[in-house]
């Protein structure tokens, strides 16, 4: 299929992005603190702390593989005991949130018939691309909305060839979109940030309103440097080389993808591709021993790939989902992602004592701003209060970019801005056959 033609379905990636695995070598005291977290989770009578039925499940040992263990090592500043919290902490999170029993492809579909959240090619790096499309939002806002959110990125994972942990996101802000409340904002943010660490790579944003651009100016030199180099805002992804041309849509990106989503072609050819992935996957998995710890290189086939010179063939991209139909013969992360007040990249539990120490003169701080408020909204005019929601809602966006892309960072920067309503409409959950698409790789 040329570049020039119609497609709706996902890419395959290139079949090798890295010679060798890139996550291969330790230092003698990284390797010492990885073997130790090894240690916690693998004997046979391991359970989860606090859980009448805490064994782990062959889905969770899949899970837990040699670069998860790695990347919550890193998230926690390489501090074993955190490692391990955080780690238990999101097993069980993965149970509550329905990952292998409630959220399915059925459960969230509703939430994709738009395209107002998709993945689509690779970038130069082979980090899967998650497109937002904010103005597609179709839904109100609710549970199922986040649940789809974080069904996309699982997707994402499944997709990602040997030797890639993280996806980049790709934000269009072009026209208008309803923002959902910013306790759901707060919900996706601290759902990234505890449970998905080490998974944004890049973040792109395009057509983004004045106000962004005018905040990020003020912002950007308070952002440590490792979150500020994954922002990439209204640049050339080609020129760049963060995109090569035939792996990103054209229009708006630039690219030579002429991408038009067709809802019955893209979703079954997306199932397909990712459960054909997980199949082939746990199918290694269990030959190398079925076990915690499995390197993803190994079971991804990551030195066979490496083999390949010439990589995937993407022409046949609709025929993926003619197969699918043949077999039945047979807003913002995240929607766009939500919103945050401030730029506060730390984590529930390390900000908690520090919360409590500041509770009082916080709720005092608190009654003081709100009276000021209510004496601005007082005296504003109709006119003047819808000028200020447009300002609210773009900055309020902005900082959603910014939270998820230093997520990894473990920074603890806190940028003070102006708060209020905005965010991101959603995603949805289910992995595709009942969440066990959720299980590959974290």
């Amino acid at each position: 299929m040329s570049t020039a033609e119609k497609c709706h379905t996902p890419l395959k990636p290139l079949s090798s992005y890295h010679e060798s695995d890139p996550r291969a070598k330790l230092s003698e005291s990284e390797q010492k603190m990885y073997d130790e977290v090894l240690a916690h989770f693998s004997p046979d009578n391991y359970t989860l702390p606090g859980l009448e039925k805490g064994d782990l499940t062959d889905q969770e040992k899949f899970w837990l593989s040699r670069e998860c263990i790695l990347r919550y090592l890193r998230a926690s500043k390489w501090k074993t005991a955190t490692a391990i919290t955080r780690t238990e902490a999101t097993l069980k999170w993965r149970r509550e949130f329905g990952w292998y029993d409630s959220i399915t492809s059925e459960l969230i579909e509703p939430e994709a018939t738009t395209g107002k959240e998709l993945t689509f090619g690779f970038d130069a790096t082979g980090k899967p691309g998650l497109y937002m499309v904010p103005s597609r939002q179709n839904t109100e806002e609710s549970p199922r909305q986040i649940q789809f959110a974080f069904w996309m990125v699982e997707r994402c994972i499944d997709l990602m060839p040997p030797g890639v942990e993280n996806l980049a996101l790709l934000i269009d802000f072009a026209q208008r979109s309803k923002n959902p409340s910013i306790s759901t904002a707060r919900q996706v943010v601290n759902i990234l940030q505890e449970h998905y660490p080490e998974r944004l790579g890049l973040a792109c944003a395009i057509n983004i309103p004045f106000f962004i651009h005018a905040f990020f100016k003020i912002v950007l030199p308070f952002v440590d440097p490792i979150t500020r180099n994954k922002l990439k805002f209204n640049q050339d992804v080609i020129a760049d080389g963060l995109f090569k041309p035939d792996m990103i849509m054209s229009g708006s990106w630039g690219g030579e993808r002429d991408f038009e989503y067709d809802h019955d072609k893209y979703w079954k050819a997306l199932l397909k591709q990712s459960e054909d992935n997980v199949t082939k996957w746990t199918k290694r998995w269990r030959e190398l021993g079925a076990k915690v710890g499995i390197s993803e290189w190994d079971y991804k086939g990551g030195d066979e790939a490496a083999e390949d010179v010439e990589g995937g063939d993407n022409d046949d991209g609709d025929d993926i989902a003619d197969e699918g139909e043949d077999e039945e013969k047979r807003e913002e992360i995240v929607s766009v992602l939500p919103v945050i007040p401030a730029l506060d990249l730390e984590t529930e539990s390390e900000k908690k004592d520090a919360e409590d120490d500041k509770k009082e003169p916080a709720k005092d701080s608190e009654k003081k701003e709100e009276s000021q408020v209510e004496k601005k909204e007082s005296a504003e005019t109709p006119e003047q209060k819808k000028t200020d929601d447009d300002k609210k809602d773009t900055v309020v966006q902005s900082t959603t970019i910014a939270a998820v892309a230093g997520q990894d960072s473990n920074a603890g920067n806190a940028v003070a801005t102006s708060g209020g309503d905005g965010g991101a409409g959603g995603g949805s959950g289910g992995g595709s056959g009942g969440g066990d698409g959720g299980g590959a790789a974290e």
